[in-house]
């Protein structure tokens, strides 16, 4: 028998988590992994990773395809260009609930630092367990202590809502 010749799943996982995002309210963002590959604002790369708002808010033109992701989006007031190949994004996840989707890195980055980067694999997959069909994990992810966040959009962040108390409702007289 030949063995079936499929495209890889890691676009569509992208969209689907974005997707989901943007149907729950939440702030989609990218984690990718900067090499020369990338097309990114240099200056906001720290330890070879970048994370990106994209978000309808965030970003103009997004296309997000089965090759690479493309859109423009502002960094400190100028427009830039940015174009990723999806192989090098690193995970999808929810800014407000860090609920996302990590996904390995290519067979080549490996190469370079095959030893750290199968330790952190390994490390990911004993903490998540698979779903039920077996499939890929679902793993809360949550920013390292000297991960940098971009957020693109003008509008500041919500404050969040209180607690409904009970009872009856009350105004405030302010003066």
């Amino acid at each position: 028998m030949s063995e079936i010749q499929t495209t890889s799943t890691q676009p569509y996982l992208i969209r689907a988590w974005f997707e989901w995002c943007n149907d729950n309210g939440l702030t989609p963002y990218l984690s990718v992994r900067a090499d020369r590959t990338v097309q990114v604002p240099r200056e906001f790369v720290k330890d070879g990773e970048i994370v990106l708002n994209i978000s309808y808010d965030a970003t103009n033109a997004l296309k997000l395809g089965n090759d690479y992701i493309e859109f423009t989006a502002r960094f400190g007031g100028v427009p830039r260009e940015i174009v990723i190949p999806v192989s090098r994004v690193v995970a999808i996840f929810a800014r407000e609930t860090g609920q996302g989707m990590g996904f390995p890195p290519p067979p080549e980055l490996l190469e370079g630092d095959a030893e750290a980067s199968m330790q952190a694999l390994q490390a990911a997959a004993d903490a998540a367990e698979p779903d039920a069909e077996g499939g890929p994990a679902v793993v809360q992810l949550v920013p390292s202590q000297g991960s940098v966040v971009i957020d693109e959009s003008d509008d500041p962040p919500e404050a969040p809502k209180p607690p409904p108390t009970g009872g009856r409702p009350s105004l405030k007289r302010v003066k």
